[in-house]
C-alpha cells in the first residue's frame, strides 16, 4: 500500500514539474505590405490564438508610437513608422516578443 502512495506522489510531482515545459511560447512575425503599412501575425507554439494580445510600436528611445491589440485573426496592421522602430508583441510577463523594424521586409 505504501508503494502505491509513493508512486502516486512521484507521478504527481512529475506532472507538476513538467508544467513549465508544457507552457506555450509566444510567436510574432511582421512584414512590410509595400503600401506604407506593416502587418504582424501572432500566436503561440501550442496553436493558441493571439486575439486581444497587446501590441506596441516604439521608437529607438522606447516612446510608444502606435498601440493596439491583435484582431480576431491574430493580426495587427498599422502605418509603417519613419525611422528606427521596434514592434512589441506583449502577451504578459515572460511573453514579450520584439521585432526590429529593420527586420520587417516585403
Amino acid at each position: 500500500m505504501r508503494r502505491i502512495f509513493v508512486l502516486a506522489g512521484l507521478i504527481a510531482f512529475g506532472l507538476f514539474a513538467a508544467g513549465p515545459a508544457l507552457a506555450h511560447t509566444p510567436l510574432c512575425s511582421c512584414y512590410d505590405n509595400g503600401d506604407g503599412t506593416i502587418t504582424c501575425e501572432g500566436g503561440f507554439s501550442d496553436g493558441s490564438s493571439a486575439a486581444g494580445v497587446a501590441i506596441r510600436v516604439v521608437d529607438a528611445a522606447g516612446k510608444v508610437l502606435i498601440q493596439g491589440k491583435m484582431n480576431e485573426d491574430s493580426e495587427f496592421t498599422c502605418e509603417k513608422p519613419a525611422g528606427s522602430y521596434t514592434v512589441q508583441f506583449d502577451a504578459g510577463p515572460g511573453h514579450l516578443v520584439e521585432v526590429k523594424g529593420d527586420d520587417i521586409v516585403e
